[in-house]
């Protein structure tokens, strides 16, 4: 194997991790870097184990895990009513969580959430409820997310060594 294409595939496999990494912290495009990382791989290999069929199927998984992924957090919100001010607060709520390590990853989304629908005028009780059904969906969401990246790994693995 030529020393270029080893350093690719060395690539490929840190774009995968930091994509793995990134399914669970929200700064980070972690399905996109799954993908790349992948699509970098089939290349430097020129497209020999792993064609199009095979890419195919990976972005439609991509695809689905960004979707699941935006949707899951605004379902577990929209199931109790949540205001629109719960939901932005959620968002805002995991990105300043992010300065705050695996606690702020954990507890940002629903102090922001509960935050915009107190801002909006709902009672604690209510606040907190809108609170865990938004922290929640976001958590199902990720879990999904994750479990699609790993299918992705497990149907690229396949392609690569029986295609």
């Amino acid at each position: 194997m030529p020393t270029e294409q080893a350093l690719y595939f060395v690539l490929s496999a840190v774009l995968i991790l930091v994509g793995l990494a990134g399914t669970v912290v929200p700064a980070l495009p972690g399905v996109p870097l799954v993908f790349v990382g992948m699509l970098l791989a089939a290349w430097a290999d020129h497209f020999q184990h792993v064609g199009t069929f095979t890419l195919v199927v990976l972005g439609v998984l991509s695809l689905l895990a960004l979707a699941i992924d935006f949707v899951a957090g605004l379902l577990g919100a929209k199931r109790v009513g949540a205001s629109p001010h719960a939901i932005w607060g959620a968002m805002i709520g995991t990105i300043v969580g992010l300065f705050f390590a695996l606690p702020g990853l954990i507890f940002g989304p629903f102090l922001g959430a509960v935050a915009g629908e107190l801002l909006v005028g709902s009672r604690l009780g209510r606040a907190a409820h809108v609170g865990v059904s938004t922290w929640l969906g976001l958590l199902f969401g990720t879990l999904a997310k994750i479990a699609l990246c790993f299918t992705m790994l497990g149907v690229f693995a396949l392609a690569f060594v029986f295609g």
